[in-house]
């Protein structure tokens, strides 16, 4: 396994927040060794479960053509070994989320931010069917403690962005699948050992589109295994124990975690 890129588990404990960094354009798409493998799958899902991975409505069409170009142009310019070779039979944001490893959301403005097109392959259990066409508070809806903490500062945020200046942020989970594409809600594991559990990492991106206004979310995920993790990383177990203990108890039925740190306790001590 190559390095681990990122590890976002917070050292003091679990928290809920934005976390934004500015981020630089030959930065926005990262190209790794998994880019066959991943595109190979994403063509794999359009094929076989596209309701699931993609939807698009008619108020995200010129954005994911603005789209479309901004990746092209940015592949073109940072990482010119990739093809950018597209069938223009597809909707624009389709052609560039198989251009790219990262999943592609397209939010549009109308007095609120909805989203409109989107082809999300590796979904973190949640299903893109029933985000298609609302907001953001609608979007973030389940999570617990969003509405509270961070569902104004977001919109403001959103607000705000301005084409010239984009950012990036972290978010992590603990799963019991290392598959990328997983649709289905969060479930209470039963027993198993410390090698089934994985740290699943979401490396996303906000950019604002200099022509329709609309915000681009982009979603790139790496997974490990805890196991992997530890015999690269010497705070990995600690700081999940941790996060795990730390985290709020409607944040641990939310992600599948109720009784997760009792368990892998043992194993990681």
């Amino acid at each position: 396994m190559s390095e681990f890129p990122y590890l976002p588990i917070d050292a003091k404990g679990w928290r809920l927040h934005m976390g934004l960094r500015p981020l630089e354009e030959s930065r926005w798409l990262e190209v790794d060794e998994h880019y066959d493998q991943e595109t190979a799958l994403k063509k794999e899902l359009l094929a076989t479960q596209r309701s699931l991975v993609a939807a698009t409505r008619p108020e995200g069409d010129n954005a994911s053509g603005e789209l479309l170009d901004l990746v092209m142009d940015n592949l073109r310019r940072f990482h010119p070994e990739v093809s950018i070779e597209c069938d223009a039979s597809e909707h624009s944001v389709i052609q560039a989320s198989r251009l790219v490893q990262e999943d592609l959301c397209v939010l549009v403005p109308d007095g609120t931010w909805r989203l409109q097109a989107a082809c999300v392959c590796f979904p973190s259990r949640w299903d893109l069917t029933t985000k298609i066409g609302t907001t953001l508070d609608d979007i973030h809806a389940p999570v617990p403690g969003y509405a509270q903490q961070l569902a104004k500062t977001t919109t403001s945020f959103f607000d705000r962005l301005s084409p010239e200046r984009s950012f990036w942020r972290l978010n992590w989970t603990l799963l019991d699948d290392p598959a990328l594409f997983q649709p289905r809600r969060a479930i209470h594991a039963d027993d198993v050992n410390v090698e089934e559990w994985f740290v699943r990492v979401e490396r996303q991106t906000l950019r604002r589109l200099a022509v329709t206004g609309a915000v681009v979310f982009t979603i790139r995920t790496y997974v490990a295994s805890v196991s992997q993790l530890r015999r690269t990383r010497d705070d990995v177990a600690a700081n999940l124990l941790r996060a795990l203990d730390t985290a709020p108890i409607e944040m641990q039925h939310y992600k599948g975690w109720v009784g997760v740190a009792d368990r892998l306790r043992d194993a990681l001590t």
